[in-house]
């Protein structure tokens, strides 16, 4: 089977890409070979006769909501058979279930006032039958696959609609039965939803209350295993939940937005979940005043053993909390604590550190999570031998007690990749057309997502209620607490309990660990700035941050701020730093530079770093869509995407931001502002400067162009500020 490239064809609100197919569907024996009585199957290449099929594909690239909707109807017939799953996993970024059901019934469904014509032209379809297979395919697959998007409480209009639809069209079918389930379904869920609530709204107010700070002896008292499968069982539970449309760039980045508090909350719930680890593991370190060096060094270890267990697990969301927590500032500023960590237990987090490393857009963790997003075990490879010996043997046990494991994903990953390319594709082309290339990108990464829910079924996880009950009455340090206590915890630690020499040895260790040098320097004595009441929703509970690593420094947005007073980035290596006081006074630097530009990079594409990005606003021409995205911390192509956070709050609440060589002061403050939900009539007020380094600032002129003035050879970085 051979492909070549068809070109376009345009039709009154539609772009196909079509290519053409060649297969062979017939060797047969030449007159010469015949005549021996060859055939043609046991006959060299020479003495045969290939006879070739050439067929066309058409995929629509880009249309109209009408046509996208027409295209579900005759997209077998064009051969495009992912379109079905591609549009129903990605419409919620353009149109509503309501627009798309009623395009679909009342345009193409009713049978009985479409004339012959109109059923005649749709391409594949020469008979109202067929059409109606057509219309009951979809919507099969509509159910399967998305049937969330017709929970609409209380009316359920739509789910109403169809189940009308369906009793004059086929009656008593199957699909009439399956509808009426779901609706029975949905409203008992509710029933039972509010019927939860009131049982439990007075009690949760005594579980407020009873919020307490972690014993020690407590939580020793339970196994690493056990910690790490109630961690895996909890994370399971609502990553299933996930509805993959809640990810898309262009739903996720509206959640700031008063209107949207309950935009998205299976996503939420997730990083709730995160967050939730991370600071179970912070109080459980530092929530004690009493407890002694080896004692807190302990606790540490006991972690990382947790750690270890949930990557055997294949767990990489608690991994990634347990990971982001013992690399915040106020645990790692710790240093007398961490000279008190064996040196195998320090390879060992060395090595489960090095899974979520940024170098080439975190690639390890990317390859990792693919390798073994359907695997029955997880592939543990260490450097340390008795590290391999241990996870060897847990993962025999495992197999011989037949046992396979699934895969929970760090969310933060996906929702790095479908914020980017929600930033970097436009959503309409050339005369208002919905970009739909844009969405089978999305839906690459769509895709990943329901793959690893489905793996997740391979789980055999019983819940420990009293792990759960400990878990979720912990007490959680607020960052300035937490900075507190491990200030007091440092300056009470005996820093006799070591030789000089053991103690020299030790720094140089643990430097290396964490800071991949030799000199170790210690984080400032500053407690970090927090933000401002109601600032963003990184304050909220539920979209606060979920990481003090990828979902601070991956592109994700304001996802969460840091849920610890870490302002450093623990995984990028260097000295740690305090939080850039935003008010202090900087310098200025109005150099630029021109070599190659540090940091990571987003290139869900391949090919050369050639070809440009236009803005989304512009009205690309389509077909002259370029091989290579726009990524962050990299000009290409006369065009990057930029990070631009509030003066005022952390750092890592900030917005992406695509630019390219057009763009000025004034276009890209306006836009800023936008993304901040803020009035984009307040350009004047405002000014947008590039953060070079902790004491110095690139200020921009009224009308500079920001691609050309900015420097390149530090991470672009930007602060929107109020003028003075």
């Amino acid at each position: 089977t051979t492909f070549q490239d068809g070109g376009e064809e345009v039709e009154d609100g539609a772009v196909y890409n079509v290519t053409l197919k060649k297969v062979q569907i017939q060797q047969a024996a030449n007159k010469g070979a015949r005549w021996l009585g060859g055939e043609g199957d046991q006959l060299p290449p020479e003495h045969t006769v290939r006879q070739y099929e050439t067929s066309k594909i058409r995929a629509i690239k880009a249309g109209t909501l009408e046509k996208l909707v027409e295209n579900l109807l005759t997209a077998f017939g064009d051969a495009d058979f992912s379109y079905i799953s591609i549009f129903l996993a990605t419409y919620r970024a353009f149109a509503s279930p309501r627009a798309v059901l009623e395009l679909l019934l009342d345009r193409f469904g009713n049978l009985e006032a479409s004339s012959c014509g109109e059923v005649a032209n749709l391409n594949s379809l020469e008979s109202e039958m067929v059409l109606r297979v057509e219309i009951a395919s979809v919507l099969r697959a509509w159910l399967d696959q998305c049937s969330e998007d017709f929970r609409e409480p209380p009316d359920y209009m739509c789910l109403l609609k169809l189940l009308d639809y369906l009793k004059n069209n086929m009656p008593n079918s199957d699909m009439e039965s399956r509808v009426q389930n779901l609706l029975r379904k949905f409203q008992n869920q509710e029933v039972e939803a509010i019927d939860g609530f009131c049982s439990t709204s007075s009690s949760d107010v005594v579980d407020g209350e009873e919020l307490e700070i972690s014993n020690p002896e407590e939580f020793s008292s339970f196994q690493d295993q056990v910690v790490a499968e109630q961690l895996t069982y909890m994370d399971v539970m609502l990553f299933r939940r996930v509805v993959p449309y809640h990810c898309l760039g262009s739903i996720w980045s509206q959640r700031d937005k008063k209107e949207n508090k309950n935009l998205a909350p299976t996503v939420r719930a997730t990083i709730t979940q995160f967050n939730a680890v991370t600071k179970c593991v912070i109080s459980t370190i530092l929530g004690t005043r009493e407890l002694k060096i080896q004692q807190r060094a302990k606790i540490i270890e006991k972690w990382i053993h947790i750690a270890h267990e949930c990557r055997i697990l294949k767990n990489f969301s608690s991994l990634r909390a347990i990971i982001s927590a013992l690399q915040s500032n106020s645990i790692y500023r710790l240093k007398t604590t961490w000279m008190c960590v064996s040196k195998d237990i320090l390879l060992m987090y060395e090595e489960l550190s090095e899974i979520f490393s940024d170098h080439d857009n975190y690639l390890t963790s990317r390859e990792l999570l693919m390798k073994e997003a359907t695997s029955k075990f997880a592939n543990l490879d260490s450097s340390e031998k008795e590290n391999q010996k241990k996870s060897q043997k847990r993962l025999q046990l495992q197999k011989n007690k037949g046992v396979m494991q699934g895969t929970v994903p760090y969310l933060g990953t996906f929702l790095t990749d479908l914020i980017m390319l929600d930033t970097a594709l436009q959503d309409y082309v050339e005369g208002g057309l919905i970009n739909f290339e844009k969405r089978r990108r999305e839906f690459e990464v769509i895709a990943q997502i329901k793959l690893l829910q489905s793996s997740c079924n391979s789980y055999c996880l019983i819940p420990d209620q009293k792990f759960i009950q400990w878990f979720r009455r912990q007490r959680h340090l607020t960052e300035e607490e937490s900075y507190k206590l491990s200030r007091e915890a440092e300056a009470a630690a005996d820093t006799n309990i070591l030789s000089p020499k053991s103690q020299k040895s030790m720094v140089k260790r643990i430097s290396t660990l964490f800071l991949g040098t030799d000199v170790f320097t210690p984080a400032k004595e500053q407690p970090p700035k927090s933000s401002p009441v109601g600032g963003s929703s990184g304050e909220s509970t539920d979209s606060a941050s979920v990481s003090s690593c990828e979902f601070n420094h991956s592109e994700t947005e304001d996802v969460c701020v840091t849920p610890v007073s870490s302002s450093e980035d623990p995984l990028k290596k260097g000295s740690v730093s305090s939080d850039k006081g935003s008010g202090s006074s900087k310098g200025s630097d109005s150099s630029k530079g021109s070599g190659s530009s540090k940091g990571s990079t987003f290139d869900p594409g391949s090919g050369s770093d050639s070809g440009s990005i236009p803005s989304r606003d512009s009205g690309s021409v389509l077909g002259s869509a370029p091989k290579v995205l726009p990524v962050y911390n990299r000009q290409s192509g006369g065009s990057c995407i930029i990070r631009v956070s509030m003066d005022g709050l952390h750092a890592s609440v900030y917005k992406s931001i695509l630019i390219t060589n057009q763009d000025r002061i004034p276009d890209v403050t306006q836009r800023a502002l936008l993304k901040h939900n803020l009035e984009p009539d307040a350009v004047e007020d405002y000014e947008l400067v590039q953060v070079i380094s902790e004491d110095k600032e690139l200020v921009f002129p009224r009308d500079a162009n920001v691609f050309y003035g900015m420097n390149s050879h530090v991470n672009f970085d930007f602060i929107l500020r109020k003028k003075a």
